[in-house]
């Protein structure tokens, strides 16, 4: 399903610092503003991706009727030494948070974010080992 020409702008605010918007309105921070850090451009890639395959697997998960209670991304990377300091690797936790979510649904959703659905994750992954694991948690449960 293509989305068409899509338009984003940078706004700089001084120093390093960038605003982005989309035409509806988004904002996202880079650099530091008013003394409130932001994101830097190279860590909005993880935040993409982290963004993108959740919202994949939350997705599949509840057109399986999985009764999700929570889902939290964490995805961490290493550059390369050199320029342009690209990722090189990036693994990818997926926690998920309910009662009875079976083992064979996360694993199906999170391949099929993975292999079809995520196109940041497959754009990444061009340039980048991905890796990824996850974990079924209660409700309530520290993730630690």
């Amino acid at each position: 399903m293509s989305q068409g020409s899509i338009e984003i702008t940078a706004t700089w605010k001084g120093e390093l610092t960038f605003v982005g918007q989309n035409a509806a309105g988004g904002t996202v921070q880079m650099g530091v503003l008013d003394g409130k850090p932001g994101i830097g451009p190279m860590q909005l890639l993880l935040v993409a991706v982290a963004g993108c395959t959740g919202e994949d697997i939350v997705s599949i998960l509840q057109k399986k009727r999985t009764k999700v209670a929570g889902m939290q991304v964490r995805v961490s990377g290493k550059r390369a030494d050199d320029y342009p300091m690209i990722w090189t690797h990036i693994h990818i936790i997926y926690l998920i948070w309910g009662e009875d979510i079976k083992t064979k649904d996360v694993e199906q959703a999170i391949e099929l974010s993975e292999t079809k659905y995520c196109s940041v994750g497959l754009m990444l992954g061009k340039s980048s080992k991905v890796t990824s694991e996850y974990r079924i948690l209660k409700p309530g449960e520290n993730a630690g």
